[in-house]
C-alpha cells in the first residue's frame, strides 16, 4: 500500500464568500491550480448571503480613493456576470433624503462625490419631486441616483462558483481550518484532510484575523462583530417603496443607516441597524460565544470603541429590542408607516475591523505574510465590487512572485 498523496496547489483561498469566489476565479483564469476551502456546507452562507442585496454605484466614497475604483469597476464587472450567467438584476435607482436641515450640507456634499466618481444622471429633487418619484416619503431635499441596482449577492455567489468549477478550481466545503504550517511550504490542516498550497489568500470574513494568526502574523487590528437586523413589508404594503430609499448617513460612522431595499423577489426590506454581537455567528440576539466575547474584551481597541461610541450603541440596542423604536426611526423616511405594514425578518453579522487606538476602520485592510494575503477588512461595497477586488487581489499575489504562470 502506497500512502495517499496529499493535494497541492498554487493558491489555497479560504473563505468562499463572494470575495474568496472571485479572487479564486481570477487566479484560475491566469492558470493557476486553485483551492478554496469553506467551513459551512455551502458557498455564501454568512456576510455575502445576509447582506441587503444592494448594487452600489459609488456615491458615498472619496473620489480616486481605492473604495470609489474598485466599486466602479466592479460594478460594471457585476452587471456584465449577472448578464452572462442568467442571474436576476434590477437597476432601479435610488433615492437618499434629508430630512432635517442640518443633512442638507452633507447631501450637497455626497452629490459632488457623485459626480467626481463619474457617476451618471444624478437629480436633485425638491419637496414636491421627491412625492413624485416616491409618493409616501419625507424629504426636504433629496438626490436620485440612478445607476443603483439591486440583486440577491447569494445567488451571484453560487452562480461565481460554477464558474470557478469550469476553470478547474476545487471548492471544498466542510472543511475547517485548524491549522497553518508554513515551515516550507503551506499546508493546510482541516478536518477534511490535509492540502499543501505554495500560496495562500485570506478572504475568511469574520475569521480572517484568527487565520492571519494561524500564518503566524499579528494582526494591527480586532475584528467586532456587529448584528444588523432586518425587517420586511407585508405584502399587501410593498408598492409604498418604488426605488431604494436611504437616508443621509452619519459621516461618524461606517453605516450608511436604516434604509428601504426593494429586492429581486418582490420583497421590501428595512434595515439594517447596527448592535455589537455576541458572537461572530450571532445572528439571534440570545448567540454568545465566550470565545468571540473574550477576544473582544482583550482588545484595547475594542474597549476604546465602546466607550467612544456608547451613546450610539446604546441607542442601536434598545431599537434591536424595540419595534417601536425601530418604527420611528423608519417613519423618517416613511411617516405614512405603521406597527401593522411590517415584520421581523432575518439579520446578518458584519465584520468591523478596528483599530488600536478604537477607530471604526471604513476602508479595505490587507496584510502581507510570506507565502500570503490577508483580507482583514472588506466593508460596503465589497459585494459589489468583489469581482474587482478579486483580481486586484490576484495581482498583488502575482507581483510578489508567489503564483505561478501555469
Amino acid at each position: 500500500m502506497f500512502p495517499l498523496r496529499t493535494p497541492t496547489y498554487d493558491v489555497a483561498v479560504v473563505g468562499a464568500g463572494i470575495v474568496g469566489l472571485a479572487t479564486a476565479d481570477a487566479l484560475a483564469r491566469e492558470g493557476a491550480r486553485v483551492l478554496v476551502i469553506e467551513t459551512e456546507r455551502e458557498v455564501a452562507l454568512h456576510q455575502t448571503g445576509h447582506n441587503s442585496g444592494v448594487i452600489h454605484s459609488g456615491l458615498y466614497y472619496r473620489p480616486d480613493s481605492q473604495k470609489a475604483r474598485l466599486c466602479r469597476t466592479g460594478r460594471t464587472l457585476l452587471l456584465q456576470f449577472c448578464k452572462e450567467r442568467n442571474v436576476p438584476v434590477d437597476v432601479c435607482g435610488k433615492l437618499v433624503v434629508a430630512t432635517r436641515e442640518e443633512e442638507i450640507p452633507r447631501l450637497e456634499a455626497l452629490e459632488q462625490r457623485g459626480m467626481a466618481n463619474g457617476l451618471l444622471g444624478l437629480e436633485r429633487l425638491g419637496p414636491s419631486q421627491i412625492r413624485e418619484r416616491e409618493p409616501h416619503a419625507a424629504g426636504l431635499d433629496g438626490l436620485l441616483v440612478p445607476e443603483t441596482g439591486i440583486v440577491d449577492f447569494r445567488r451571484v455567489a453560487q452562480a461565481l462558483a460554477e464558474r470557478c468549477r469550469e476553470h478547474s478550481v476545487t471548492i471544498r466545503t466542510e472543511a475547517q481550518l485548524h491549522k497553518v504550517d508554513v515551515a516550507s511550504d503551506l499546508t493546510l490542516q482541516t478536518n477534511a484532510g490535509s492540502f499543501h498550497s505554495d500560496s495562500l489568500v485570506n478572504c475568511a470574513g469574520l475569521e480572517a484575523d484568527r487565520v492571519a494568526r494561524m500564518c503566524g502574523l499579528k494582526p494591527h487590528v480586532t475584528l467586532v462583530p456587529f448584528r444588523g437586523e432586518y425587517y420586511r413589508m407585508v405584502p399587501s404594503q410593498r408598492e409604498l417603496i418604488r426605488h431604494v430609499l436611504y437616508p443621509v448617513p452619519d459621516p461618524s460612522l461606517p453605516f450608511l443607516g436604516v434604509h428601504f431595499t426593494r429586492t429581486v423577489d418582490g420583497e421590501v426590506e428595512i434595515g439594517p441597524n447596527a448592535v455589537l454581537a455576541g458572537s461572530r455567528t450571532g445572528y439571534a440576539r440570545g448567540d454568545v460565544k465566550w470565545a468571540d466575547l473574550v477576544d473582544m474584551l482583550r482588545s484595547k481597541g475594542f474597549l476604546r470603541m465602546a466607550w467612544s461610541h456608547r451613546r450610539t450603541g446604546l441607542a442601536e440596542w434598545m431599537r434591536s429590542r424595540s419595534t417601536r423604536s425601530s418604527l420611528e426611526a423608519m417613519q423618517r423616511l416613511l411617516p405614512t408607516l405603521h406597527r401593522q405594514d411590517i415584520e421581523r425578518a432575518g439579520s446578518g453579522v458584519r465584520a468591523q475591523a478596528v483599530s488600536s487606538e478604537g477607530k471604526l476602520l471604513d476602508d479595505f485592510v490587507l496584510l502581507r505574510g510570506m507565502h500570503s494575503l490577508h483580507v482583514l477588512n472588506a466593508p460596503s461595497p465589497a459585494a459589489t465590487a468583489a469581482l474587482a477586488i478579486g483580481a486586484e487581489l490576484a495581482d498583488r499575489l502575482s507581483s510578489d512572485g508567489k503564483q505561478p504562470t501555469g
